[in-house]
């Protein structure tokens, strides 16, 4: 009984270890983020700022051999503005810069919905508000974010997304867009997958979340990465048929209008090209499903709280996962944006699903 006591004392003085390595490691990869973001503001007092001046945004081009370009034009309202050039990646300077306030304005209007209602969480919104909700919500939480990913997860998440990176078929030279891409866990894996000639597009509707997810990927090294603000609901940047593969992660259920961003989805999409839908989704096991619930609603805002100062947050993070559509639901409305040979895999007895469709 004495020697089971003890191994019982080590496995938890392991697991306490662990849990505090992982805990210093992103306290200390915040800290640089921090300061990094800090000497950024001195230079500029407002984080959009960023990445609406053309001169220091990145190329951002998903196909630089094309000579048409590679995002849509600028709107009448910003025919005013002084034309922008770049080199692009065949050293020509044919192709105007992208201005991204272009692409997060929100679609949802009152002009254009009206008093219609969306789910924000539990509570009930006007769908012309969530997309501020939403962006409050991640813009309380970009510093924080990764440290919080490994400690509800106690570290899994990084397995889903291998998984995910398993299943996405992606080889060198390919153009990947990662949607909803945060801080950038997916591209910097794909920026090695598709080597020198390839480029990949980090792109987020929250500033906040693409600036940590910009100095990480700097910071190691990824220079074939381009940054774009995008809205999932229209990605107006990026022609048609324009990337190989096309992911979102942990993103789709804060989208206001899911059916909208599945059918721009397709439509940037080349012929053959595949999206990968990496999401939380509903467990298939009701004693676990109880279980999660109860961790979900009691340790996911107390963490939040400790760890982030933030418990609200947390808290419509742990709604939005249950308002999400199941995974056969998703995958019909996959299906119905012009997806084909549609399937989707489980992951911790369906707590998180990688949904899996193909364009014709």
């Amino acid at each position: 009984m004495s020697q089971s006591n003890n191994q019982n004392n080590d496995t938890a003085s392991l697991q306490n270890k662990l849990v505090q390595d992982t805990i210093d490691h992103n306290h200390q990869t915040n800290a640089q983020v921090q300061q990094s973001l800090q000497s950024n503001s001195a230079k500029q007092t407002v984080l959009n700022d960023q990445f609406s001046d053309v001169n220091q945004l990145p190329a951002g081009t998903p196909q630089g051999q094309q000579t048409t370009r590679p995002y849509a034009a600028q709107t009448e309202s910003n025919s005013t503005q002084p034309t922008q050039h770049f080199e692009n990646f065949t050293g020509q300077h044919d192709l105007p810069r992208f201005n991204p306030k272009d692409d997060i304005n929100n679609p949802h209007t009152p002009d254009t919905d009206g008093l219609e209602e969306t789910h924000f969480g539990y509570k009930k919104v006007k769908k012309a508000e969530k997309q501020a909700k939403v962006a409050d919500v991640f813009t309380s939480v970009a510093k924080k974010y990764d440290i919080m990913n490994d400690l509800m997860s106690f570290g899994i998440h990084r397995l889903w997304k291998r998984y995910t990176i398993s299943l996405s078929g992606v080889r060198a030279g390919q153009h990947v867009l990662d949607i909803a891409g945060g801080t950038g866990d997916l591209a910097k894996a794909f920026s090695r997958e598709v080597g020198r000639n390839g480029r990949v597009v980090l792109s987020d509707i929250n500033a906040a979340m693409l600036d940590v997810g910009r100095e990480r990927l700097i910071n190691a090294g990824c220079n074939n990465v381009d940054f774009v603000l995008a809205n999932a609901e229209t990605l107006a940047p990026f022609e048609d048929e324009s990337f190989d593969l096309l992911t979102i992660s942990f993103g789709l259920r804060n989208v206001t209008d899911k059916d909208a961003a599945l059918r721009a989805m397709y439509r940037v999409l080349k012929p053959g090209g595949r999206l990968l839908i990496l999401e939380f989704s509903k467990p298939i096991f009701e004693p676990l499903s109880k279980a999660y619930d109860l961790y979900s609603f009691t340790a996911l805002p107390l963490m939040g709280k400790i760890v982030a100062n933030d418990s609200e947050s947390y808290q419509y993070l742990a709604e939005s996962i249950r308002m999400h559509p199941d995974q056969q639901t998703l995958k019909n409305m996959m299906e119905n944006a012009g997806f084909v040979n549609c399937d989707y895999h489980n992951l911790t007895a369906g707590i998180v699903a990688v949904h899996r469709g193909f364009k014709k």
